[in-house]
């Protein structure tokens, strides 16, 4: 068998049905619509969530919270997880992407002071926690922010 012969299952297609087609199709005139009402006619028809003037379902829900459009998301290092690092070794998001410490930069880098830091680090990122600061210049490195 090649590709070029293969077919669908008989029965498998059928043809569409062509609406408003006389003789024999059975869906002439008014091409299965019924005679009158709002559906019959051109553009007729009610928006989606309608209920017939019922209140609709996504009114009758109760609605929570709210989502800020302006609010930024950062890609979090903690700063047990810079331990692993040699002295001296600056720190910065492309080289936490290629570690695989964070997979994506986001809005920006933010150091959480989570844990202890016993190497001198230079860590360079958008945001810092207090906590943070002091453990990277306790341990005799510097924090820089982008």
């Amino acid at each position: 068998m090649k590709l070029h012969e293969l077919k669908p299952a008989k029965g498998a297609v059928k043809d569409r049905k062509r609406l408003g087609r006389g003789t024999g199709s059975g869906t002439g005139t008014t091409a299965g619509r019924g005679m009158n009402g709002q559906n019959s006619r051109s553009g007729g028809g009610v928006r989606p969530g309608f209920e017939g003037g019922q209140m609709p379902l996504f009114r009758r829900i109760p609605k929570r919270g709210f989502t800020s459009r302006n609010k930024k998301e950062w890609a979090i290092v903690n700063v047990d997880m810079l331990n692993s690092f040699e002295d001296g070794t600056e720190i910065n998001p492309v080289f936490l992407i290629e570690q695989g410490l964070i997979k994506n930069v986001k809005d920006g880098v933010k150091i959480l002071g989570n844990g202890d830091l016993t190497t001198k680090l230079t860590v360079k990122a958008n945001k810092f926690t207090k906590s943070a600061l002091e453990k990277i210049e306790a341990a005799g490195g510097k924090a820089e922010v982008i």
